[in-house]
């Protein structure tokens, strides 16, 4: 049974999906609370100029040499980043936007100089090809196993162990680095450890998924948990769970549409943002116009009852407590004015005598609320 799950094309290609996105995503989940996801961009193309380079030198296309040398090409743009920051001259955003294409473009550059008949070439690099690792297997206790699976595995569990083991230390470095520095807990250096840890997943999973799904993992399921909770260990759980989800949605829709696998999957990841996006209960687009609407509409409910309290004892009552007054005196259009006397009306502010609009017991406690005796506004 174990044997034909590891046959199975199918299963290893959502495998690898699955272990790329549980990877990326608790990574990015510190990356995106720390505002450094887009050091993830640059970590991604700037490992191409690092695979180049660790062929010229060593002419090894695979293995732990490749895996470190594009790692660190990886680093060297975070290095020269700071470094380009340090200087006060440009921003961070505008130093990482310098630098990235730099290092991307030399790599371009050094592969069509040096290596025009080796399989090694950026769209590889950016987009892979998931589709294929069932075919590069390697025997382990008796089973074929896909390189791409068993690498990712490896890195997942580096990933997850440095996450768990370092939990306390990294919510505290990324939310108060001066503090952490402070107790002895190197937030620096804990800093440049996980982006040490991104480099070598995007290099472990360029080959499989391509770039740019990677990216895809590391940012959006983050971004779509940070949504829908504040607290960082549900963000971490949820950020896995909707990589998973969008790996196998994005598997399932790319068979039945015809179309890219990590193409598919990383739009998945974008279509599960847009609906947290919409509909997160607290943080989402529906539940922020529905609160809006709801503060409106109390407010208008304030507002008439100050507007009867203050002319219910005058001589200007029977002209200013009246519907028609809210519409031409506090220039309301006609619906918000019947929604705020319907809401009155409901919340037992307000009675009709006649054509009149008369305050309750409730709601002239409420006025009282907002005006002292003399009607003025109460400070404090």
């Amino acid at each position: 049974m174990i044997a034909a799950f590891f046959d199975s094309p199918d299963a290893m290609i959502v495998l690898t999906g699955l272990l790329v996105g549980t990877s990326a995503a608790l990574l990015g989940t510190f990356l995106v609370l720390g505002g450094r996801a887009m050091l993830t961009d640059a970590i991604a193309h700037a490992i191409v100029f690092g695979i180049i380079v660790t062929w010229m030198l060593t002419r090894q296309m695979a293995g732990p040499v490749q895996v470190i040398g594009a790692a660190l090409a990886g680093m060297l743009t975070v290095v020269l980043s700071e470094a380009l920051a340090r200087t006060r001259l440009v921003r961070t955003d505008a130093a990482i936007g310098l630098v990235f294409p730099a290092l991307f473009s030399a790599g371009i550059i050094l592969i069509a100089l040096n290596a025009r008949h080796v399989h090694i070439h950026a769209e590889s690099v950016l987009l892979g090809e998931i589709g294929f690792v069932w075919l590069d297997t390697v025997t382990l206790a008796g089973l074929r196993i896909p390189v791409a699976v068993l690498t990712l595995a490896i890195v997942l569990a580096v990933n997850a162990a440095f996450v768990l083991g370092l939990w306390k230390e990294l919510k505290l470095a990324t939310f108060d680095p001066v503090l952490a520095a402070a107790l002895g807990f190197a937030p620096g250096l804990m800093f440049h450890a996980l982006l040490a840890l991104t480099s070598v997943t995007a290099v472990a999973a360029f080959d499989a998924v391509g770039a740019i799904l990677f990216i895809a993992f590391v940012i959006v399921p983050p971004a779509t948990a940070f949504l829908l909770t504040r607290r960082v260990g549900r963000m971490a759980a949820l950020a896995v769970l909707i990589a998973m989800a969008s790996c196998v949605a994005g598997y399932a829709l790319a068979l039945r549409w015809d179309v890219s696998i990590a193409g598919m999957m990383a739009s998945m990841t974008g279509a599960f943002f847009v609906a947290a996006l919409l509909l997160a209960p607290e943080q989402g687009i529906v539940a922020r116009a529905l609160h809006r609407r709801a503060e409106r509409a109390a407010n208008d409910a304030r507002t008439l009852v100050a507007h009867l309290f203050t002319h219910q004892h005058t001589a200007a009552r029977d002209a200013e407590n009246t519907a028609r007054a809210l519409i031409e005196h506090l220039r309301w259009p006609e619906t918000r004015a019947r929604a705020a006397i319907l809401q009155g009306l409901d919340r037992g502010l307000v009675r009709r005598e006649g054509g009149l609009l008369c305050l309750t017991e409730k709601g002239e406690a409420m006025a009282r609320g907002i005006f002292d005796p003399a009607g003025r506004a109460q400070r404090g």
